[in-house]
């Protein structure tokens, strides 16, 4: 953990030589996502269409570790760190928005500003998960207590919220609808251009293999992008701090998560568990990101949680100011 302001500092420009992306290997990189992942949608129609429906569903669980992968490859586009044209970013973000539900300009704005603002109690807002302090939930009337327990169980937030987030809630520029035409252009464009190409699969296929394989697809990936950004933020350790204290290279370091996983996740999530450094240098490929923690292991134990000890996680809640830590609803009771 850097001692100070200075140090983390001095960290963001270290990491100043790994911002340059490879125009091979970026598109490398999505000819080996994208291509598995037509292949196996392909495959499960095709057994689907003999009758073998139960294999169609299992072909779903690789199909969403490919579907989070192309998510990833589109949020690098969003940082405009995939291609050094700025122009090739966006639009190839535009078109996987298509696969993975998510409306690329409205999306980015929205983490432009979790970027900006992470870590900091005080400006909680767009693109984050929302967390109340301790006394700022013991402030709120009880069916408002009621309602945010409910926002924080694990059966709501990795299992409704998924669904709620990709299939509704990108429907609509929540939080800028008075922003001018920008950012309904672009949810109600990808709401077009998904449900166009929906109605071409229901045309060919039919409806019962959509529903099963491509549906079941995204609503796996959505939980595990849900636990992802979850775990990226919201871990034991980690640290939240009020303006005048929070300054952002600290806040990346100390706020956000090297989630170390197993070589296989680690590579199906594009090594963004690799998040502090991300969130340091956010102009970094995906693919670069390990080249920083070899070259500089002194990174790696920083803000680290592996895969098992992650779980434990599902139960913070609240940020205990006193405390300085995140703590869950039992000790609060406690």
């Amino acid at each position: 953990m850097p001692a100070d302001a200075t140090t983390a500092s001095a960290w963001s420009k270290k990491l100043a030589p790994y911002k340059t992306p490879q125009t091979a290997r970026s598109i490398f990189e999505i000819v080996i996502t994208a291509a598995p992942l037509l292949a196996l949608w392909g495959l499960a129609w095709f057994l689907h269409a003999r009758g073998f429906w139960w294999a169609a569903l299992l072909l779903a669980i690789p199909a969403a570790l490919f579907l989070v992968r192309l998510f990833l490859i589109q949020h690098d586009c969003g940082h405009q760190a995939f291609f050094a044209n700025r122009q090739a970013n966006d639009w190839v973000g535009r078109i996987i928005g298509v696969f993975t539900l998510t409306p690329y300009d409205y999306w980015r704005q929205t983490h432009a500003i979790h970027h900006a603002t992470s870590g900091n109690l005080d400006r909680r807002s767009l693109g984050a998960i929302e967390m109340l302090t301790v006394e700022e939930y013991r402030a709120l009337p009880a069916h408002k207590r009621l309602g945010y327990r409910l926002y924080r169980h694990p059966a709501v937030m990795f299992g409704l919220g998924p669904a709620f987030v990709f299939f509704l809630m990108n429907r609509l520029p929540i939080g800028m609808m008075r922003q001018g035409w920008r950012p309904w252009a672009s949810v109600l464009g990808n709401t077009a251009a998904a449900a166009g190409g929906l109605a071409a699969l229901v045309w060919l296929f039919g409806p019962m293999p959509v529903l099963l394989v491509n549906a079941l697809t995204m609503l796996l990936a959505a939980t595990i992008g849900v636990w992802l950004f979850y775990i990226q933020h919201q871990f034991e350790g980690a640290s939240w701090s009020r303006n005048g204290v929070w300054k952002r290279d600290e806040a990346a370091l100390a706020g956000s998560s090297h989630y170390d996983l197993p070589p296989v996740l680690r590579w199906f999530t594009a090594n963004i568990g690799i998040h502090h450094v991300h969130h340091l240098s956010s102009r970094i490929p995906y693919y670069r990101l390990p080249k920083v923690l070899r070259d500089h292991p002194e990174l790696a134990p920083m803000s680290r949680v592996g895969l098992l000890e992650s779980f434990r996680c599902a139960r913070l809640a609240l940020w205990d100011e006193s405390q300085g830590r995140l703590v869950s609803f039992r000790e609060v009771r406690a």
